[in-house]
């Protein structure tokens, strides 16, 4: 077993209330790589963003074209470590500062959140922090399987003698003393060579956190959290599902089905290359057929000899392929969510994320084939966001400058704290490189 597996994905600590600070994150995606550089400032506590303590202010940032990233993982190292490079250097170069630790998403490797209970005697009659962070533990490394690696664990409530719905149990009395907790792992191979890409252009992982977690801290009110959500993050290469409920986070989901499949689906269908074919999803992409519309034609450049006449189809066919394939996801998004927590919020509604949430008509159609209202959603409560970064595309990036403000309310393995001690780094730096020689 190597050192990752079954273990913690490196923690941040907690942003502390009263300071600022500079924060870097990395969403290494399967078409795209966002960098962004953000100052992050402590201030009053909204009404319509109550869990938010700083603000977030974007100095730096850059969007390039992903290589050697395939369904959320790492196909080719070094081509992967060169666009990252690229990335991290054009978002310095506006930022004006040198990126020395990132904060990461994780898309691939078949997330997966698992809903744990687990209990313990108390010896001492109060409930003490150590009880707390021994019983989470203990449920963690339980729901954690061979060749996985822990995200998030996140306790979602407590039971003292079968009293359910505690919120802070420490100081109470009691025999028994349970947590309920959300797990989320991933592929410990997945989560151990997107950091090594990273760690190979010298810039430490601080944490790493799944894509529809972050992208839920960015693009979901108070309001939806609290009655019951599923962010639904519609990457290129994956699909990524987190479910909200009582204002936490409680189950996550993913498949390795995105964007990218409708591109590879219209190349088949018009014999165009994958390149004609992106720009026409792009432009052209829509799931509404009939109508007007649906007659015009067009001329598609055929994908071989040059010399090949372009072929004339119409907006129709185009419309079909993608509805065909859109559905497809749809469905898939509701047999997961029919296994999770979100099947118990009858009131729940959907939000949309991520680069493939934005073709023409997927409301209605994501409406229809999951019996909820469905938005799509964007970055809310940044100040100065560019225009391009203002929509969901972006909503893992910036959920990612936010996740820092949200850290406290996870489980960190106590090992994490005896290094940190150790290497005397005052951050979770050291770790990072122990970490990575322990699986290799």
């Amino acid at each position: 077993m190597t050192g990752l597996d079954r273990s913690q994905t490196p923690k941040t600590r907690p942003m502390p209330h009263k300071r600022g600070g500079i924060v870097a994150c990395l969403d290494i995606g399967t078409s795209k790589i966002a960098c962004m550089i953000a100052r992050l400032k402590p201030s009053p506590p909204s009404d319509a963003l109550r869990g938010r303590t700083h603000a977030v202010e974007l100095i730096g940032y850059s969007q390039i074209q992903s290589r050697g990233m395939k369904a959320g993982a790492v196909i080719d190292l070094g081509e992967c470590e060169q666009a990252v490079r690229q990335a991290v250097g054009v978002a310095e170069k506006m930022a004006k500062v040198r990126v020395e630790s990132v904060l990461l998403s994780v898309s691939g490797g078949r997330l997966a959140g698992q809903l744990v209970e687990a209990a313990a005697d108390i010896r001492g009659g109060a409930v003490t922090p150590a009880d707390v962070s021994r019983v989470t533990s203990t449920g963690m490394r339980h729901a954690t399987g061979e060749g996985r690696t822990v995200l998030h664990a996140l306790p979602v409530g407590y039971t003292l003698d079968g009293v359910k719905g505690i919120r802070d149990p420490r100081g109470m009395v009691a025999h028994q003393f349970g947590v309920d907790m959300n797990v989320v792992t991933c592929d410990a191979t997945v989560a151990r060579n997107l950091m090594l890409a990273v760690e190979r252009c010298h810039i430490n992982v601080e944490a790493m956190a799944a894509s529809p977690y972050v992208a839920g801290l960015s693009v979901l009110t108070d309001d939806e959290a609290d009655l019951g959500a599923a962010v639904v993050e519609m990457g290129a290469g994956t699909t990524t599902i987190a479910v909200y409920s009582g204002g936490r986070f409680v189950h996550a989901a993913g498949f390795a089905v995105g964007g990218q499949h409708i591109t590879m689906d219209l190349a088949r269908g018009l014999s165009a290359t994958i390149a004609d074919a992106e720009r026409i999803k792009t432009l052209y992409g829509t799931v509404i057929t009939g109508g007007s519309d649906s007659r015009e034609l067009m001329s598609v450049p055929t994908a071989g000899d040059e010399q090949d006449l372009p072929q004339i189809v119409s907006r129709a066919t185009i419309a079909n392929i993608v509805k065909h394939r859109a559905e497809e996801v749809f469905e898939m998004v509701r047999d997961k969510l029919k296994d999770s927590p979100f099947a118990a919020e009858p009131n729940g509604r959907v939000v949309l994320s991520g680069g493939a949430s934005q073709l023409t008509g997927l409301v209605d159609l994501g409406t229809r084939i999951l019996g909820r209202p469905v938005r799509v959603g964007r970055p809310l409560g940044f100040g100065r966001l560019p225009n391009e970064a203002k929509n969901a595309a972006f909503a893992v990036p910036a959920g990612l400058l936010v996740y820092p403000q949200y850290v406290h309310l996870e489980h960190v393995e106590p090992r994490h704290t005896r290094q940190q001690i150790k290497t005397g780094t005052g951050g979770y730096f050291g770790k990072v490189g122990r970490w990575l020689r322990e699986g290799f």
